[in-house]
């Protein structure tokens, strides 16, 4: 090949071009290996090397996706890894961008984790829900002896409730003996007729570990072990965020060892302060009520009083009413008489016959005045109505007509004031001073006009 038809590529452009085929190729891919050299710089990222017994790829886990790594990354972890091949451009670094994290072989022990756990659930398996005595009159602890969930455990015991007691029965808590050593461990519990169920419990406790670690605690046979115990069982697997199916089968789940053992004691600290809280309570109550009972007898010594000096008392305040009784019937009594005199004189004024006495009186008056006024008051109106007529008379239109004059009527009986509002050949009503003729328009005329000073 020509040198002329090679192409030349700059180094940033070779490296861009490098990046998108690796990035279009590749894409979203998984890759197990085991993590070296974990480096947590402040940005919050975290940089590491996957590697295998034959090769190594660098690896950068971004702060926005390591706050989803529940467990911290560590050198020698065997992780499958999620994420996408890429380069660096400015430094030409290969490196795989990680998207997410998983401890390798964990998902396929999550899978029958779920599995199992569903297949218990549909069995009945998970419903225990017996109270757990606080505090137990013996507890029994399931646990490895030398590890760090039972002195957790006792320290707090110690602290909290000191007349515990306490049997730990020692079994393995990780690897192929722990589940069945724990069985055989809640069975002899069980047999033991010592323990009694309603004040004895068992803890089934150990510390933090990976799913690995944890996994003998999600065994079927423990589970339906610890669901048929007659005593009651507490769980206090791992931490907090750590789940098995022990802890579902148990009567009760706590999220650490600690927390079981402040589950299943009281604080004596704490009762004690409730205890001292409670009596000075009541001894402020007896004090209160002691000093309102003495107030109160006070009050009633101060009440008390001799018979006789009451008998006294009852005396003179009768001596007063008697006093008081008779001026009131005095005062009534004047009362009384004072209004029937009153009574009589109104009874007297109003006497029917005097009545009838005085109305015929004023009805002999009355009778007189008009007889003396009837005579004269008729001439007045004689009088009045002779001028009346005179006035009549002489307004009245009947007056006229006896003069000469006539009255024109049409046939609907309306007045004819001026020859206009006749028609030649009209018939018209003439009322004169005595009886009527009937006329005929043969003619109009005009009416003269009116002379100076004519009315």
């Amino acid at each position: 090949m020509n040198q002329a038809d090679t192409p030349t590529f700059s180094v940033s452009e070779l490296n861009r071009r490098a990046r998108l085929m690796l990035e279009r190729d590749f894409g979203d891919c998984w890759v197990e290996g085991e993590l070296s050299g974990v480096s947590r710089p402040a940005s919050g990222h975290v940089y590491f090397t996957l590697k295998d017994d034959r090769a190594q790829l660098k690896c950068a886990l971004f702060r926005n996706r390591a706050r989803f790594v529940a467990t911290p990354l560590k050198d020698g972890d065997r992780v499958r890894l999620r994420g996408k091949v890429s380069i660096f451009e400015p430094r030409g670094d290969y490196q795989m961008i990680v998207e997410a994290v998983q401890p390798a072989g964990q998902g396929e022990l999550l899978a029958a984790f779920e599995r199992l756990k569903h297949q218990l659930d549909a069995q009945g398996v998970f419903a225990n829900a017996r109270p757990l005595p606080s505090p137990p009159r013996h507890l029994l602890v399931l646990t490895s002896p030398t590890g760090a969930a039972i002195r957790d455990v006792l320290a707090v015991l110690a602290a909290r409730w000191p007349l515990s007691r306490v049997t730990v029965l020692p079994v393995p808590v990780q690897g192929k003996e722990a589940a069945p050593a724990m069985i055989r461990a809640l069975a002899l519990a069980n047999r033991d007729r010592r323990f009694e169920a309603n004040r004895d419990a068992i803890l089934v406790t150990r510390g933090g570990g990976s799913l690995e670690d944890l996994w003998a605690f999600n065994d079927e046979h423990l589970a339906r072990a610890i669901f048929h115990s007659r005593l009651p069982v507490l769980s206090a697997v791992g931490h907090e965020t750590d789940v098995t199916l022990a802890d579902f089968a148990a009567d009760g789940r706590a999220p650490t060892p600690s927390a079981a053992a402040e589950r299943l004691v009281p604080d004596q600290a704490a009762l004690r302060q409730r205890l001292d809280n409670a009596l000075s309570r009541l001894a402020r109550a007896q004090r209160s009520r002691l000093d309102a009972d003495t107030q109160r007898l006070d009050h009633l010594r101060a009440r008390l009083r001799h018979p006789g000096e009451r008998l006294a008392q009852q005396r003179a305040h009768l001596g007063q009413l008697e006093t008081r009784l008779e001026r009131a019937m005095q005062t009534r009594l004047v009362v009384a008489r004072t209004r029937e005199r009153h009574a009589t004189a109104r009874l007297t004024a109003f006497d029917p016959r005097q009545q009838l006495h005085n109305a015929r009186q004023r009805l002999v008056q009355a009778d007189s005045r008009l007889q003396a006024s009837l005579p004269r008051r008729l001439a007045e109106q004689r009088q009045r109505l002779a001028s009346l007529a005179r006035e009549l008379q002489a307004v009245s239109p009947l007056s006229v007509l006896g003069r000469g004059y006539a009255i024109l009527s049409d046939d609907e009986g309306r007045v004819i004031r001026r020859s206009q509002d006749t028609q030649p050949g009209q018939q018209l009503t003439a009322r004169l001073g005595e009886g009527r003729l009937k006329v005929e328009v043969k003619r109009r005329f005009k009416a003269a006009p009116k002379t100076p000073g004519e009315a």
